[in-house]
């Protein structure tokens, strides 16, 4: 079955990235005496794997460690999304967000996009902390580089992705023809940050930060006001949607709400994706819920090893709860259509 990796990731390293950034920053000697990006939320995810007598090698790939992989599992594109950079929201400084994110999206694209431009499709860094440098960016990103689109943080942001603030952002990515996908990965601030086992916050932090970040777009009618945007909200599963659906249908019929039509309506007409893990056994709930052509399945490489992306294709592959069609989509068409790729 054709497949298409709707959200793998590189592994961004300061030293590497150093020399992508404009001057004087290039030119430091003590730039990297302190991280460029801010840690997500206290965790050191390695760190806990060799803890718990869990761990395992890290890739850091390039972008022939990408293509091998494509190769051996059959996929014919990966969407390239950061890994340092998840944690982006929390940079302060305006100033040096966009000096980063312009020599972020040099370096995926020197190493990465330029060596396989119909294989390996960059994502850009967004300087979402200053928004005329974020839509200059995306615009440079997408006409420049050949990215497929941008990339905001699902936490750190100062307001929520419905707020007016980001409308510049959306109205730019209808006029590109391009996808903005939103990507969860920290708990920090979403009301957890008092656990003290890992396995807590990761339990929480993926699926809440992508119902409060999709909560808000929905209900101030992002999705009304932008038709032509296309937005996802990825690496949280799909589980959370008939639960999170359920309480929202029952709020629009209860509550004067802005919106003109019903949450479920909102989706059904609208360009909005939402990523599912292909082991899902809530996974045949949501497409009996939300229909076929909205969920897109991913790999996570190098989050995670090759080994289990394998497997998980193939377990996915065998599922015999997934009409052949849902399968397709979820693999393959809907990623398509989310990126425009052709």
């Amino acid at each position: 079955m054709k497949c298409i990796d709707a959200e793998g990731h590189v592994m961004e390293q300061d030293q590497e990235l150093q020399q992508f950034l404009e001057k004087p920053y290039c030119d430091s000697t003590t730039l990297t005496a302190f991280p460029f990006f801010p840690t997500l939320d206290g965790w050191h995810r390695e760190a806990r794997r060799v803890a718990d007598g869990r761990g395992r090698d890290i890739v850091i790939p390039t972008a022939e460690d990408w293509l091998a992989l494509l190769h051996t599992l059959g996929i014919e594109q990966a969407i390239l999304y950061p890994s340092q950079g998840l944690g982006f929201g929390f940079i302060k400084d305006a100033v040096w967000a966009t000096v980063l994110a312009r020599g972020y999206n040099n370096w995926l694209a020197a190493n990465f996009v330029q060596k396989a431009p119909h294989q390996l499709r960059g994502v850009a860094l967004l300087p979402v902390q200053d928004m005329q440098a974020a839509v200059i960016e995306l615009k440079r990103a997408v006409e420049e580089l050949g990215f497929v689109g941008g990339f905001i943080p699902a936490v750190g942001l100062r307001q929520p992705l419905g707020s007016a603030y980001y409308y510049p952002l959306y109205e730019a990515a209808e006029k590109l023809s391009c996808s903005i996908g939103v990507h969860g990965a920290s708990g920090q601030g979403l009301g957890f940050d008092f656990f003290e086992q890992f396995v807590e916050s990761r339990s929480l932090a993926h699926p809440f930060s992508q119902m409060i970040q999709f909560t808000s777009v929905l209900f101030e009618r992002v999705l009304e006001r932008f038709p032509g945007l296309h937005i996802a909200f990825l690496e949280g599963g799909s589980g959370w949607l008939p639960f999170l659906l359920e309480r929202m249908e029952r709020e629009y019929t209860h509550k004067k709400t802005k919106l003109s039509y019903s949450p479920l309506e909102q989706i059904k007409h609208s360009n909005v994706y939402f990523h599912t893990e292909l082991d899902e056994s809530m996974l045949p709930n949501v497409i009996a819920l939300l229909g076929e052509d909205r969920l897109m399945g991913a790999t996570d490489f190098p989050h995670e090893p090759a080994t289990e992306c394998r497997e998980t294709l193939e377990n996915f592959n065998r599922r015999n709860d997934l009409a052949s069609s849902a399968k397709e989509k979820i693999l393959y068409t809907n990623a398509q259509r989310f990126y425009r790729l052709k």
